[in-house]
């Protein structure tokens, strides 16, 4: 019997081209995700992953996440371009090897201030006035976010210092966006949806504007691991990777999953859920170009403290995108 045993594990390590019968398993992933309307579809990675059992874990942001990852309590995670800058300036093994959904920020004004739809003239006579009166306008975001860094880069554009005009309120859970407005806890708040659209619904704020004219545009979401992770399991990340872009495809072609998984995870009406797919854009692509004028806008903002375009280049792998569509780097974003 044990002969047998023997002689069928050997020919099963064959059958999968190699000798370590691991092979033939399929890996197990640890993936962590945040909880924002661009991010909950991850949720649905571990049920459509091939060759990779995918545990999926929600994290109130992003920050959580790349803490998780760089702690290795998860292999690949779901955090932003701006966590993946951050996380180089820090010295940390990270590794992008995919895009996800991009979009979701928006500033939201305070219904008191009576400010006009993407009025930057208004906006900042506003903050001139504050400035000038000793009470800056207070300005809200988790800070360490995407939409932080769209708020500030977009700011910064306008003539506005983020860190000399305004005052920032870091309200780290974006679920606790809606009631600092409705208190009147700050003037203005940068959330990500699906949270935007809830306030907006909810009459606590108004649309000033898309904190998208910065070099960061409207990318947000990005798929990152370790290199450990990569050497150890890069059958899981290609699992991964391979469900991100075929997720990616249904969700362009039909919204419904979407809607129902934003509102299975958060609680929030489909409605708002509706509404904040207006302001979000699935996309794998990981975006170079645009990865190193981020890391570049992010400098100019003191966010971090060095230059990291060569480490942001170095430690882009396109190979897994390659692999999952068929197309050349050249074609995903390089």
């Amino acid at each position: 019997m044990r002969t047998s045993l023997r002689l069928g594990l050997v020919v099963m390590a064959a059958m999968f081209g190699g000798g370590d019968l691991a092979i033939a398993q399929a890996a197990k992933i640890k993936l962590g995700y945040a909880k924002c309307a661009h991010c909950l579809p991850m949720s649905l990675i571990s049920g459509m992953a091939k060759g990779a059992e995918v545990e999926a874990t929600g994290f109130n942001s992003g920050n959580d996440v790349l803490t998780a990852l760089i702690s290795k309590s998860i292999d690949v995670a779901q955090v932003t371009y701006l966590h993946y800058i951050t996380a180089l300036d820090k010295g940390f093994d990270v590794v992008a090897v995919s895009g996800q959904i991009n979009g979701g920020s928006e500033c939201l004004s305070s219904t008191k201030l009576n400010l006009p739809p993407d009025d930057w003239t208004a906006f900042k006579a506003m903050v001139a006035k504050g400035k000038s009166d000793g009470q800056p306008l207070k300005v809200a975001a988790s800070r360490g976010n995407a939409q932080d860094i769209h708020m500030r880069g977009a700011f910064l554009k306008q003539g506005v210092d983020p860190n000399k005009d305004i005052q920032f309120i870091n309200i780290p859970n974006p679920s606790d966006h809606l009631a600092a407005l409705q208190r009147g806890e700050v003037d203005m708040i940068c959330s990500v949806e699906p949270f935007a659209s809830q306030i907006r619904l909810a009459g606590a704020g108004k649309h000033f504007v898309l904190p998208y004219d910065q070099a960061a545009g409207n990318l947000t979401n990005l798929i990152v691991t370790r290199s450990d992770v990569i050497a150890s399991q890069r059958a899981g990340v290609q699992g991964v990777v391979t469900a991100v872009v075929e997720l990616d495809n249904k969700l362009i072609a039909d919204k419904a999953p979407w809607i129902e998984v934003i509102n299975k995870l958060t609680g929030l009406d489909k409605n708002v859920a509706t509404e904040a797919l207006k302001n979000a854009s699935p996309d794998p692509a990981i975006h170079r170009s645009q990865t190193l004028a981020i890391a570049a806008m992010m400098r100019d903002l003191k966010y971090i403290q060095k230059d990291v375009s060569a480490e942001a280049e170095k430690n882009m792998d396109y190979s897994f995108l390659e692999q999952a569509t068929g197309k050349s780097k050249n074609d995903l974003g390089y």
